[in-house]
């Protein structure tokens, strides 16, 4: 069974290859194309995150470590959705566009960075592999269970009440 900690490390490999992709892109229809499915599958991975991994990684993690990951990824996620939101306010292709498109890109970046970095090594040093593959097999129904991010209530989250709904 996958491990939920590679299922995570391939939805970034996405993220990258989809902004890629963005940069590449011409003409409207082409960068709606790109971004519309992007946009939508960060939304569900932050939510996936938010389900899954995080109450996980609060529990198992290391005491000294795992809150303060936890509300820096609740952080991040957030500033990705708002910027998705500022997007999609604006034409696909204007400057607006582009300037919501770019801060997505930029905090996603730093978060994808923070996270590989920091949370993932904690997880995998602290879960067991039956709890990341159980964990994995979650995730790959969550995806399942919410195509097009539908059924899902994507919102940004207060990370203070999240930790404490989570502990």
């Amino acid at each position: 069974m996958d491990d939920i900690t590679a299922l995570i490390l391939d939805d970034h490999h996405a993220f990258r290859r989809g902004f890629a992709r963005l940069d590449d892109a011409k003409g409207t229809e082409a960068l709606r194309a790109v971004w519309e499915p992007l946009a939508t599958y960060l939304e569900i991975h932050a939510e996936a995150e938010e389900a899954i991994l995080y109450p996980h990684l609060l529990k198992r993690g290391d005491p000294a470590n795992a809150e303060e990951e936890t509300e820096d990824a609740i952080r991040d996620h957030n500033k990705i959705r708002d910027a998705i939101v500022e997007a999609r306010r604006h034409p696909v292709g204007s400057d607006e566009w582009w300037a919501g498109v770019w801060q997505a890109r930029t905090e996603n970046s730093e978060h994808l960075a923070e996270e590989e970095d920091e949370a993932l090594p904690d997880f995998r040093k602290h879960a067991s592999m039956e709890l990341r593959a159980d964990l994995g097999a979650r995730w790959l129904r969550f995806y399942g269970e919410h195509p097009c991010a539908m059924g899902l209530r994507v919102r940004d989250k207060d990370p203070d009440k999240y930790i404490e709904e989570n502990q």
